[in-house]
């Protein structure tokens, strides 16, 4: 079975989304045969500016944005995993690049937690050279080859543009966005049992 996960590494949700269905498939009989990739995905393409979160909620949900921050970090925490509030957000298409790099080195998920280690635990901001850099080390690749890939703005472009064209092709409007088989979708961070259904069903129902 393939697993695909369209993300973003700024999205709490995916953050979310991913260690939920990782709880789900320890527990699958088949995970040994299940392959996942991460698929690129923006959520604000068109960001060029870096703020601080907080501002960034204020201006776009006003009152409501404390209470949303509330309530997605204690749904963070029920899943054990850590979460800054004192993050930023910014332009994450290079750190989309460097993940299809990673992608090739056979380091793709050590990649995508490294990232959203960095961004969700530290609150190290993504979106500076030297910090990708770091993460990428910490991945496992080699800072030059992660350096050679930054200093060339058409380096793996193409395919994170591609990547997000097939998200818009199969019906996706945010993230994450779970595709089994390329037969079931699954939208958003649900709970993990939504999750364990969902790897059952694209098991067990034969191919059209």
């Amino acid at each position: 079975m393939h697993v695909e996960i369209w993300s973003d590494v700024i999205c709490p949700w995916c953050y979310l989304g991913k260690a939920r269905f990782e709880a789900a498939l320890a527990g699958f009989e088949h995970r040994d045969e299940v392959e996942v990739t991460f698929r690129s995905f923006e959520l604000d393409p068109s960001r060029d500016a870096v703020e601080p979160l907080q501002e960034m909620l204020a201006a776009r949900y006003g009152a409501q944005a404390s209470a949303m921050e509330d309530r997605l970090s204690g749904l963070v925490a029920e899943a054990g995993l850590e979460y800054r509030l004192d993050r930023q957000v910014g332009n994450t298409f290079d750190a989309h690049r460097l993940m299809h790099l990673a992608r090739e080195r056979g380091r793709e998920n050590e990649m995508v937690n490294a990232l959203f280690t960095a961004n969700f635990a530290e609150a190290r901001p993504l979106f500076t050279g030297d910090t990708l850099l770091d993460v990428a080390a910490e991945a496992g690749l080699e800072r030059a080859d992660a350096a050679r890939v930054l200093a060339e703005p058409a380096a793996y472009a193409d395919a994170v543009r591609a990547e997000e064209r097939e998200a818009a092709q199969l019906g996706a409007t945010g993230v994450p966005f779970f595709v089994l088989d390329r037969r079931f979708g699954i939208a958003g961070g649900q709970p993990t049992e939504v999750f364990a259904q969902a790897l059952e069903r694209a098991w067990g129902e034969p191919a059209a």
